[in-house]
């Protein structure tokens, strides 16, 4: 009986000493969630797209998550490896460079599927429709807008690709001009500052250059708002990887499968926080590895080899 009771009063003792670390959750070690993004569009605009989406997650995980738009692509890699940033979105390109740096720390997974139902998108070239390049080879000694050296369809899609057609935007172009962000690349365009310019594209009517026409943000030099009709798609990549929300591996495995969760289940919990993500234009989110952006890391370990060829 002493014995039972000397075993029994172990247990009670184990038990309660390991209730504490039992009854601990990822939310105590994270009460706050970090949310970036990197700048495809301008930060108010931004703001308004996302906030909506972070309020849900706020919700559903039972933290606080903080939206954090970046000025420039770097921010949020740098940041993310830097363990700052809990979650960022993307591109396929800037993406694997996180990943690289932050020695595997930054994985991928989701992306969205688009209302085609494909998954992915792609890097294109405008020009003006009143000018007289019909291809890329008429732009040859022309100037062409870019975005941010960590874009992949801003710039790292156009450089690997065009080389690989015959067309290395340096030795091509009289000039690639880097515009800062997608928005100032087509405004670059629009006003005559340069000749041509790329950007990203899902469709006809799913593009950076519709969204931005439709807010009326791209204007004539008279003032009038330009259309579709005023832009020509000269050139168009292969398929690229759709753009990833990646989160830190060595969080708890608990929590990136609450995060996962509630990525996957916002279009049917909070569908018009999810629409409003893309304004309309994506139909869910779909699970995605590292597996799926290994062309990415080839494409950046191409570019830095080119880049020190030049140095």
């Amino acid at each position: 009986m002493n014995m039972r009771l000397a075993l029994s009063a172990v247990s009670i003792g184990v038990c309660l000493a390991t209730f504490p670390a039992m009854a601990a959750s990822w939310k105590d070690k994270y009460p706050e969630i970090v949310l970036a993004m990197v700048p495809n569009e301008n930060a108010t605009g931004k703001n308004d797209r996302v906030t909506a989406f972070a309020d849900y997650l706020s919700k559903e995980l039972g933290v606080k998550v903080v939206l954090r738009i970046a000025n420039d692509y770097t921010a949020v890699i740098e940041g993310q490896k830097n363990r700052q940033i809990h979650i960022g979105l993307y591109g396929p390109g800037s993406y694997a460079r996180a990943n690289t740096v932050s020695g595997g720390n930054v994985v991928p997974f989701v992306t969205t599927r688009n209302a085609d139902q494909s998954i992915g998108y792609y890097s294109v070239m405008y020009v003006r429709a009143d000018s007289p390049y019909k291809t890329v080879e008429d732009l040859k000694g022309k100037v062409l807008g870019t975005v941010d050296v960590e874009s992949t369809s801003g710039f790292k899609a156009p450089n690997y690709f065009l080389t690989e057609q015959g067309f290395p935007i340096d030795k091509h172009f009289k000039l690639a001009q880097t515009t800062g962000s997608h928005e100032n690349a087509v405004l670059a365009l629009a006003s005559g500052t340069v000749d041509a310019a790329v950007n990203w594209w899902n469709s006809d009517d799913d593009s950076n250059l519709t969204r931005m026409l439709n807010k009326g943000m791209v204007k004539k030099l008279d003032g009038s708002p330009m259309k579709k009709e005023d832009f020509r798609l000269l050139w168009k990549s292969p398929l690229l990887p759709g753009p990833p929300y990646a989160y830190l591996a060595d969080m708890p495995d608990d929590m990136k499968k609450a995060i996962a969760k509630a990525f996957l289940d916002a279009p049917t919990k909070d569908k018009e926080a999810f629409s409003k993500l893309s304004d309309g234009k994506d139909i869910e989110f779909v699970p995605v590895t590292t597996k799926d952006y290994e062309e990415s890391v080839k494409m950046n370990l191409w570019l830095d080899a080119q880049r020190k060829k030049k140095t």
